[in-house]
């Protein structure tokens, strides 16, 4: 079965490390991977996808040392190989401007301000997870346990 992953982007290993930490009920079944940088995130997904396991989604953070995660997230979004990949941008000093453009270049599916709540980033990526599922077109009776239920029922009564 191919694995499904989850990237984590941010130049700074304590806000991975607790991203890591708040999705770690999801490990049993899917893959929490970090990166440092765009470049890293660039990488990473060309492993994965070579591997042919998908990238569901990209946490990223948006201010970073050469490349922001809105350009990250913009070529992504690009891609036609992750055109189903969730794209979360997690920022405490985006600008208006910046979120405006990770709205419109990015085409992110959730804003996350730093400091954010465990259980609402968890709940957040449960339900993108849902989705990227059923877009995929992946059995999602494997993954019911960390699925969120109320996505899940609403687009299968659809």
């Amino acid at each position: 079965m191919e694995k499904i992953n989850i990237i984590c982007v941010d130049d700074q290993q304590e806000v991975l490390d607790t991203v890591l930490r708040d999705l770690r009920p999801l490990t049993p079944l899917v893959r929490l991977e970090a990166a440092g940088g765009v470049q890293d995130c660039l990488s990473l997904i060309e492993d994965i996808d070579d591997e042919g396991d998908y990238v569901a989604i990209i946490i990223s953070d948006q201010v970073m040392p050469g490349e922001s995660g809105t350009d990250l997230l913009a070529r992504v979004s690009a891609d036609k190989r992750f055109t189903k990949t969730r794209r979360i941008l997690l920022t405490g000093q985006a600008t208006h401007a910046d979120t405006i453009e990770a709205i419109n270049s990015g085409h992110i599916d959730n804003y996350v301000e730093k400091p954010w709540q465990a259980a609402g980033l968890l709940g957040m990526v449960k339900r993108l997870l849902t989705l990227f599922v059923l877009d995929s077109g992946i059995p999602y009776e494997p993954y019911m346990s960390i699925l969120d239920r109320d996505t899940l029922l609403s687009r299968l009564h659809h």
